[in-house]
């Protein structure tokens, strides 16, 4: 018999989590959505990074419930959602599960919020369903070459090793602990906001079957984020980009997209490195609780 896939051993207070169907007569490569949900009010979607789940906002989460009813997703064939053999994890491919959390769940007046590749997922989906998001809050947009490369020579060795043929899926599928911790600590200003459950927990989800071709499928996927940069003129709602001081992005990319994007406000957070969310999810909290 197969082994039984883990279940996450973080709880957020007040959470309760969800699962969504695959919708009848849809192709086969759309799998059951895993999702968190918390709080009372106005929605808010929040859409996590590369390697990472709904737990990535575990410290946001409680900070925003008293104002927003909080919806945080599992990325398709990430974290608990279910992995399908064959699936794409392009960036219309992961679009595509964000809006069926929109569209099954029938929510309206939305606040999507996305971290790195949570935030181009959150500015696409915005420009597909303008009738239902009401803005984005985009957190150091991953939309830019290099990417997590950038963030330590570790990082980079990881991802060039992922993607090259023969050994990649091995290599996918090696996660040590000390590597895993080293490279996310590398996209943080404050390395005390990486907490050790959050890392087990990640490692947890790495070990369910077929994750590393999830893993390496994303990596090789990455080149769809910065394509789907092209779809930010067509967005109707108020954005909000939101950059760590110390995040991968440069100057010129961030500036990329503000001309893309000319009536979007902007903030830089004085420290802060790429998981903003990890380290200062209160000033996160406080750019939406003051709109709530």
């Amino acid at each position: 018999m197969p082994s039984p896939e883990p279940r996450p051993r973080i709880h957020i207070q007040g959470t309760t989590s969800h699962t969504i169907d695959p919708r009848t007569g849809h192709r086969s490569h759309e799998g059951t959505l895993r999702y968190l949900k918390a709080g009372t009010g106005a929605p808010v979607v929040l859409l996590h990074t590369v390697r990472t789940q709904a737990e990535h906002f575990r410290s946001l989460i409680p900070l925003i419930s008293d104002h927003y009813t909080v919806y945080a997703l599992d990325l398709p064939g990430m974290g608990y959602s279910e992995i399908v053999p064959g699936a794409s994890y392009d960036e219309p491919a992961m679009r595509a599960g964000v809006k069926r959390l929109l569209t099954e769940l029938d929510l309206h007046d939305v606040t999507l919020v996305g971290e790195s590749m949570g935030a181009v997922l959150a500015l696409t989906t915005a420009a597909d369903l303008p009738e239902r998001v009401r803005r984005v809050v985009a957190v150091n947009t991953y939309d830019f070459p290099g990417g997590i490369a950038r963030s330590s020579l570790l990082a980079r060795a990881v991802v060039t090793g992922v993607l090259t043929p023969g050994i990649g899926p091995v290599i996918a599928g090696v996660e040590p602990k000390p590597a895993l911790r080293r490279i996310l600590q590398g996209g943080l200003g404050d390395k005390a906001a990486l907490r050790a459950d959050y890392v087990d927990e990640l490692l947890r989800v790495g070990s369910r079957p077929g994750y590393p071709t999830v893993a390496r499928a994303v990596y090789q996927s990455l080149p769809s984020l910065i394509a789907a940069r092209s779809r930010y003129p067509e967005i109707k709602a108020p954005v909000h980009l939101v950059y760590g001081e110390n995040d991968g992005s440069r100057p010129s990319d961030r500036q990329a997209d503000k001309e893309l994007l000319p009536s979007a406000d902007f903030t830089q957070v004085p420290g802060a490195g790429h998981f903003i969310a990890l380290e200062r999810p209160d000033i996160l909290a406080d750019l939406l609780n003051s709109v709530a």
